[in-house]
């Protein structure tokens, strides 16, 4: 499952490229694809083709684009991108939501290029590149796209995200983020510190592999309970996920397979990096114990039993 710093690799990849581009057409090649879509094929066709995609967000494991309407698109054409429209993130009200599930990708192609499994293809005409095409592509077909409305965040009012993201918390890399908030929520939470940071309306954009990854920076054991961790403990643990998050982005995100793929179609390079998550029978990178892992809520969990304890 693509992480934070998978999809926001793909956000920053699509940022220069679709900014400011208009949807010349759509095709829906399997509408299993737009299960998260209230309508069928012709309707998200309909809605999306001529539509100006403004700059890309993210929210967590979320992507959206803002669209703008027709009267967006001539001032865009007129005066540049205005800053109301992009700082805002509401555009029009809706916005083209993709979801990358377990297995879905976002390719940047020229219009001559075809990829396999191509789920929905998005023609695109941008002043300065000229024509690109937005290629869904979902071997598994758990991800999705979809067009959305915007709703204004509770916390920043002038600020928006899609409806079907509206219930997902900030995560660490947001600027809105609030730390002391976080930290209260965690305390309260009466769970174990691995399932809190799984749960995404706590925080958003941690998953099975930078959980591992964080925990055993921060010396926590995955079942450590919430109210008996400390304060300092607390805040190292998310001054460590932010930390694994710089590291991932910086390499690319983590790649096992040909599953994840930013939008060029490269792989991400941090698995390479990795101080626990699939590494059990290997030597703790610290202490030189040997790595294990458990069973942990249908998947497993990563650790050094030596230098994580509870």
């Amino acid at each position: 499952m693509p992480e934070l710093p998978e999809v926001e690799v793909v956000r920053a990849g699509l940022e220069p490229a679709v900014t400011g581009a208009t949807a010349a057409s759509v095709t829906v090649f399997d509408e299993r694809s737009l299960r998260r879509h209230d309508g069928p094929s012709e309707d998200f066709i309909d809605r999306l083709t001529g539509r100006l995609f403004l700059t890309p967000r993210r929210r967590g494991k979320f992507l959206w684009i803002p669209l703008g309407g027709p009267a967006d698109e001539a001032l865009e054409r007129a005066a540049g991108l205005t800053p109301d429209l992009h700082a805002s993130g509401i555009g029009s009200g809706e916005a083209l939501v993709a979801h990358l599930g377990m297995s879905g990708q976002v390719l940047l192609r020229d219009r001559s290029t075809d990829d396999r499994l191509t789920r929905i293809r998005i023609e695109l005409d941008h002043p300065d590149h000229g024509a690109l095409r937005l290629n869904f592509v979902d071997q598994r077909i758990f991800g999705s796209m979809a067009i959305d409305s915007m709703l204004p965040t509770v916390d920043q009012p002038a600020h928006a995200v899609p409806s079907q993201v509206a219930h997902i918390a900030r995560d660490p890399l947001d600027p809105f983020f609030d730390d002391a908030k976080f930290l209260r929520a965690l305390k309260a939470k009466r769970t174990t510190v691995k399932r809190a940071l799984l749960d995404q309306t706590l925080v958003s954009g941690i998953g099975n592999i930078y959980a591992d990854e964080a925990l055993w920076a921060a010396r926590v054991h995955y079942n450590q309970p919430t109210e008996s961790l400390s304060r300092a403990r607390a805040v190292r643990l998310l001054a460590e996920v932010r930390a694994v998050f710089a590291k991932a982005l910086a390499e690319g995100g983590t790649s096992f397979d040909a599953q994840y793929l930013n939008v060029n179609g490269e792989s991400g390079y941090f698995a390479h990096s990795l101080n626990v998550y699939g590494q059990q029978g290997n030597a703790c990178p610290r202490c030189g114990r040997e790595v294990v892992r458990e069973q942990f809520m249908n998947r497993g969990s990563h650790f050094c039993p030596f230098c994580q304890r509870v």
